[in-house]
């Protein structure tokens, strides 16, 4: 499981012209599940983005997580970053979980966020989604579990 984690001012996800979801500041998650993904590393790596400490503090150094500053997520599912590109020049995308295993763990992983105290919004699941955010930082990091 990989996630891109953004620290944003903002962010949204439109689908069809309607917002799925958005935030003020917090983090935006693209979040892909690779085939062999589990449900323990789904809570990991929620875990993982609820303590991460990207936020600043007084003295300008990351030592604040996202509940630290009132922020939430925007999670976003992207099968994409699963992607092998070592060699040619198109994409291959069977490192990537199947919709049947890779929903029920994007689920989870949304859940889990929630149950540790993050708002949580999301886009949908295998939709063709519009991500606006505003980047501060820029701070980006890729976490894998």
């Amino acid at each position: 499981m990989i996630a891109v984690v953004q620290r944003a001012a903002h962010g949204s996800c439109t689908v069809d012209g309607k917002v799925t979801g958005s935030i003020g500041k917090g983090l935006v998650i693209l979040l892909g599940v690779m085939q062999g993904d589990t449900d323990i590393q789904a809570k990991k790596l929620a875990a993982r983005c609820v303590k991460l400490r990207c936020f600043t503090d007084e003295n300008d150094k990351m030592n604040l997580a996202v509940k630290d500053v009132g922020g939430s997520f925007l999670v976003i599912s992207q099968f994409t970053l699963c992607a092998d590109t070592a060699s040619g020049n198109r994409p291959s995308f069977s490192p990537a979980a199947k919709p049947d295993v890779a929903v029920p763990l994007y689920e989870l992983f949304v859940s889990e966020c929630r149950s540790l105290g993050v708002e949580t919004s999301t886009g949908i699941f295998g939709a063709d989604m519009d991500i606006e955010l505003c980047n501060q930082g820029p701070v980006t990091f890729i976490l894998e579990e």
